[in-house]
């Protein structure tokens, strides 16, 4: 049965992040605007669940950190987001020539730790005048960058012409003209100095840093821009706080958000588009002047009837995984406390030639042994997504970031190398702890270890991310790449009134509200 026909202003497909910031913003410009989730609960990637059942914990299942969605974002949209700065930005474990265990730590408050830090690694201060030098670069970068990213695209040119100083023209070719790789291997000498640097231009992504096309370099920028700052923070409450905080201005607004309604068709027209979908075995339809598609691309194109191929660069690199510990394990190192070496970013076998030798045998569809990876406690820095009573036996959650684990890998076997990879990543962790990481994790009443595991396939079939990449497809350019999008929003598609409001839009990925403010934009100047 069909029932009557709704319009409204603006019709939302997916309640994502993006798609709630561009609900909030056009509710509050008089819009009348109907959101879409076809999940039971609103959200996308940015959801808080409480994964081990048996358990009062409540993890960021999928997105984890935020950095790149703006203090002045937050301010207009009347959020009540906290985001926590952590004290140790990273932690890298090490053995010496006589295979005594140490750690790298690179502190956000003790900038002589961090130094002292490098001198055991690297016996003189060379890198660490190379590391400053690199956040000079950085800072001057992100200062001509970051403000540009709520507003039209801008040309290429219009960037090279802000380019006043020989730091920012140094920054431009490092990060924008030349591979990445070449800038790295030239400025730094130690190998664990290089390979934590190159994390940031491989998350999500199994690329050369000498690829030719700058994937890995777009994946940088975005990874060292956010706020001005490039800082990683813990959202308190956990990533649902954002959904939250969304939601709780949508129903302050007047947006009306429909769960477990699959959108099963958009029919286009010159003025209103036609959107069809699914909510309690009836079938509704409505009318709006604008869609705003919070989804990837082969949703897009299936709703709209179009077919999408996936290019090679779409395709998704990673492996998540969530626990749930008793205890934190004790290290065989006195560099850091495990409070320490696990509050902040925690890299493991991200040494610079370990991950190309990772990379060349993941582009064969082969699993990478030792396999790189990157974790962090969240519970170090915010305890409050654990009940009263977990945090007093002195629980913590950890989130496990696999690099390297492109689509491909997983394609063949899938569950059994599935749980071959795990098993590695539990060896790598246990190999500079006193204790199997094993023994610390909480346990299940079946016996079964409280540990969940996201391969890309999983990703792609419970988080809607296609070909289990987290961006959604390659990243772009935070420029116009082409003569006819600059002034654009990056958000526009061939048809009129149809907006891309997700991460797969131009300057989408990772948690930042970008095209959701975009697309919100395109609305608003079109009247």
């Amino acid at each position: 049965m069909k029932s009557a026909d709704f319009s409204s202003d603006v019709i939302i497909v997916g309640s994502g992040h993006n798609g709630l910031v561009a609900a909030v913003l056009l509710a509050a410009a008089g819009r009348r605007v109907r959101v879409l989730e076809s999940k039971a609960v609103p959200g996308g990637a940015t959801v808080s669940a409480r994964v081990f059942p048996e358990y009062d914990a409540r993890l960021s299942r999928y997105s984890y950190l935020i950095s790149l969605f703006s203090d002045q974002l937050a301010e207009q949209l009347g959020l009540k987001l906290r985001c926590l700065s952590r004290s140790v930005a990273s932690f890298t474990p090490w053995q010496d020539s006589v295979g005594r265990h140490h750690g790298l730590l690179i502190s956000n408050t003790d900038p002589e730790r961090t130094r002292a830090s490098l001198q055991q690694l690297c016996g003189s201060d060379r890198e660490w005048k190379a590391l400053q030098h690199l956040e000079e670069l950085r800072q001057a970068f992100a200062e001509i960058v970051w403000p540009t990213m709520l507003q039209p695209l801008r040309t290429r040119q219009w960037f090279e012409e802000q380019l006043r100083t020989d730091l920012q023209r140094e920054a431009w070719a490092a990060f924008v003209e030349r591979p990445l790789g070449e800038f790295l291997e030239r400025t730094f000498e130690h190998d664990l100095v290089r390979g934590l640097l190159l994390t940031d231009a491989r998350i999500g992504l199994s690329v050369s840093p000498h690829d030719e096309d700058l994937l890995q370099n777009r994946c940088f920028i975005y990874h060292v821009i956010g706020n001005g700052t490039g800082e990683w923070r813990v959202p308190a409450g956990g990533m649902q706080s954002l959904t939250s905080e969304l939601l709780r201005r949508c129903r302050e607004l007047g947006v009306q958000v429909d769960c477990d309604s699959p959108v099963r068709n958009i029919e286009t027209s010159t003025e209103w588009h036609t959107v069809s979908w699914e909510h309690a075995g009836r079938e509704y339809s409505a009318t709006a002047r604008h869609v705003l598609i919070n989804a990837g691309r082969s949703t897009e194109a299936a709703l709209l009837g179009q077919t999408w191929t996936p290019q090679p660069a779409d395709e998704g690199s990673v492996i998540k995984i969530n626990m749930l510990l008793r205890k934190l394990p004790r290290l065989r190192t006195d560099s850091a406390s495990a409070a320490e070496a696990f509050a902040g970013t925690l890299h493991l076998n991200e040494g610079y030639q370990q991950m190309l030798e990772a990379w060349q045998r993941a582009q064969g569809g082969a699993v990478p042994v030792p396999p790189p990876g990157e974790l962090y406690c969240h519970t170090l820095t915010d305890p409050s997504i654990l009940s009263a009573e977990l945090q007093q036996r002195g629980f913590h959650t950890i989130t496990l970031f696999g690099l390297d684990m492109p689509w491909r890998v997983f394609e063949r076997d899938h569950d059994a190398r599935r749980t071959q990879v795990l098993q590695h990543y539990l060896d790598g962790i246990s190999a500079f702890c006193e204790e199997r990481i094993e023994d610390c994790l909480a346990v299940n009443s079946d016996g079964s270890l409280c540990v969940e595991v996201m391969t890309p396939q999983d990703l792609q079939r419970e988080a809607g991310l296609d070909y289990g990449n987290i961006f959604h497809n390659q990243l772009s350019w935070f420029f116009a790449e082409a003569a006819d999008t600059a002034g654009s929003w990056g958000v526009e598609t061939a048809v009129r009134g149809i907006l891309r409001a997700g991460s797969s839009a131009q300057r989408g990925g990772a948690v930042s509200g970008i095209p959701g403010w975009c697309a919100a934009q395109s609305v608003l100047r079109q009247h």
